[in-house]
């Protein structure tokens, strides 16, 4: 590495913080559950005109839009450094415990990391934008095994490059290559050999989506999107359930499928928003559509499902708006302009939201309406849109731009 990266952490005094005891640490994509809702209370229901309190900042982990996951007292990201696709653990003080080199770096349009690390007792998984997935020991960073799932399963990388996070059924860990070959694939997570790989998806590539995992009258399924399509694969065996074609500009499926009570929730742009129903027949499933909603096409933001509602905010149909759909029927419940086009994380009955530019807003969650009761602004110096999730562990909010990593406290009583 022609670099090296270093941790600059302000001379604050900061206790070591840790993750509320009944939700455990944040140890991959949108946390424990894969639903980006935190289980922590305690926490400020309004900010400073500035902002919350700045607890440190780290420099040097490569250009990306990786967000972190946080495991064991440890945080996880990774980015661009040279040409190199570069993984760093750093401790909660916010100092370089170790780095990794996980093959090529991304360097094409919108350069930099995808991915965030994903974490499974003493071990990282982590697939970088061409493909290379590696296993490492969590701690310290030796390397296990790895491969490129690419290569293996015979497919090819798409226009913005490989963006999943993987996920960790059981003994498995799930990626989706696509391509002619399989649309999805299970991994044994101790050696990275074959389990299974399903059938193709209609030759579909890979979408950017991040894998998700529900059952339903007993048949266990994977959920992702293809380039063209989302797709149901049984857990277990790695049989193609169903493809339910949904088309986007540009081949942008992103937002992870949300499963809940027997029906999947999908959201790209411009294509809109639709419920789909499951229907299980023994081991065999399809799906039939319950309702659509044109203008919350969620590009890359995430969407949150939240006591019966659907939050998100939209990008071409709506002008970036904010909107909340009701889960059942799809009615809009509110449609507000916000601190704009962006992302979002819940903790404590609140919405963490970060606009494209940076800003960072605290919005009540209701139904009822989105209102920013507190907003404030990074620091100069990231490179790039602000594009990585929210992360709120431990009493901190975590905010990542570009080479830069944030960390806030954002505890009520300190």
């Amino acid at each position: 590495m022609k670099r090296s990266i270093v941790a600059i952490v302000s001379l604050l005094a900061i206790p070591s913080a840790v993750c509320a005891k009944d939700d455990g640490d944040w140890p991959q994509f949108h946390g424990p559950r894969r639903d980006n809702i935190s289980r922590e209370t305690g926490l400020l229901k309004q900010w400073p005109p500035d902002g919350p309190r700045l607890l440190w900042t780290a420099k040097g982990l490569g250009h990306g839009y990786a967000a972190v996951s946080i495991s064991r007292g440890l945080i996880y990201t990774c980015g661009n450094v040279d040409d190199k696709t570069v993984i760093t653990a750093l401790d909660l003080d916010g100092k370089t415990r170790w780095r990794f080199d996980n093959g090529g770096a991304w360097e094409g349009s919108q350069r930099g990391s995808r991915g965030v690390p994903t974490l499974d007792g003493d071990y990282l998984y982590h697939e970088n934008p061409l493909g290379d997935v590696v296993c490492l020991e969590a701690r310290s960073g030796k390397r296990i095994w790895g491969l490129n799932i690419l290569e293996r399963f015979n497919s090819r990388n798409i226009t913005w490059a490989l963006a999943e996070s993987l996920l960790i059924d059981g003994d498995r860990v799930i990626c989706s290559p696509g391509g002619p070959d399989t649309a999805m694939v299970a991994l044994d997570k101790r050696t990275g050999k074959t389990v299974w790989k399903s059938p193709t998806a209609a030759g579909d590539l890979a979408g950017y989506a991040s894998p998700s995992l529900g059952e339903h009258r007993g048949l266990r399924m994977l959920f992702t999107l293809t380039a063209k399509a989302a797709i149901g694969v049984n857990a277990d065996d790695g049989d193609l359930l169903w493809r339910f074609e949904h088309v986007t500009p540009f081949d942008e499926m992103i937002t992870t499928p949300l499963y809940h009570d027997g029906h999947v929730f999908l959201s790209t742009r411009t294509a809109g928003s639709v419920l789909l129903k499951l229907e299980v027949d023994g081991k065999g499933a399809s799906v039939r559509e319950v309702w659509r909603a044109k203008k919350l096409d969620n590009q890359h933001g995430g969407v949150i499902l939240l006591d019966g509602f659907l939050y998100g905010s939209c990008h071409v149909n709506n002008n970036g708006r904010w909107m909340c759909l009701a889960w059942g029927s799809g009615a809009a419940q509110y449609d507000e302009p916000g601190v704009g086009k962006g992302s979002l994380s819940f903790a404590d009955g609140m919405f963490y939201v970060m606009n494209e530019s940076g800003t960072v807003g605290l919005v009540e969650a209701s139904p009822k309406a989105h209102e920013v009761v507190s907003r404030f602004k990074l620091p100069p110096g990231g490179d790039g849109l602000t594009w990585a999730h929210p992360v709120v562990c431990g009493g901190r909010l975590y905010l990542r731009h570009g080479d830069f990593l944030y960390a806030y406290d954002v505890r009520e009583n300190r």
